[in-house]
């Protein structure tokens, strides 16, 4: 298996597992070298279905079930709350909605949330509206942003989140990747070379070793090639 072969002992990288279902999570804490299992929550219930072909109500009992499993194993559960900046399939969505989830989540002892702009039709009033309430009424939880983004408007996203105190972003080199019910082909994994521009412009400080970042930058070009 290529996980077994990666070597960790020497970075402060920690592996992300994203799994929709108890069978994957068990699979994942077989191996040492995850730290962290991701679950997409949904807190739209035709999303949840076309996802993990579950229901929310299904989906909590497995959060509630990870959560066992990684304090049992070790590990950190991070859950995803998609469609957490809007609903594009008609089913009632608000910032009181996804505040609702938040809370029960929350309650449940996990300390690691990420919102997610699944198919990519959040706009930037929405993303900061929630960050805005979210971050100061949970101030247990490190909230997170999966981003989903076109060439012109990951900018206006990712500075939307960050106004509102995020500090934790999902991202791809490249911007490969992304939902496969996203309408628009332009529409990516929010990519990481945008990312480190951004924290370039805004004298945020990453830690990345950039030299080792361009590198990897060619790599995926190569790996990449034609997709």
């Amino acid at each position: 298996m290529v996980i077994s072969k990666l070597e960790l002992s020497n970075t402060q990288t920690k592996l992300l597992s994203i799994v929709a279902n108890m069978r994957g999570a068990m699979d994942a804490c077989f191996f040492d070298e995850v730290s962290i299992l991701g679950f997409p929550f949904s807190v739209s219930e035709t999303f949840q279905q076309r996802n993990t072909n579950s229901s929310i109500e299904k989906s909590l009992a497995t959060v509630e079930q990870m959560k066992n499993l990684c304090d049992q194993r070790g590990k950190t559960l991070l859950v995803y709350l998609s469609m957490g900046f809007g609903n594009p399939y008609g089913d009632e969505w608000s910032p009181e909605i996804v505040t609702n989830w938040a809370n029960k989540i929350a309650s449940m002892g996990i300390k690691n949330i990420a919102l997610a702009d699944t198919v990519g039709t959040a706009n930037p009033d929405d993303i900061k509206s929630v960050f805005s309430y979210l971050i100061p009424a949970l101030p247990e939880v490190e909230f997170g942003a999966h981003l989903h983004t076109k060439p012109d408007d990951w900018h206006s996203k990712v500075d939307a989140a960050y106004t509102a105190g995020c500090r934790r972003f999902d991202a791809a080199m490249k911007g490969f990747g992304g939902c496969p019910m996203a309408d628009d082909k332009l529409t990516g994994n929010f990519a990481t070379e945008n990312l480190v521009a951004y924290c370039e412009q805004n004298n945020i400080e990453t830690g990345l070793n950039m030299a080792a970042f361009t590198d990897s930058m060619l790599e995926a070009q190569s790996v990449f090639v034609g997709h």
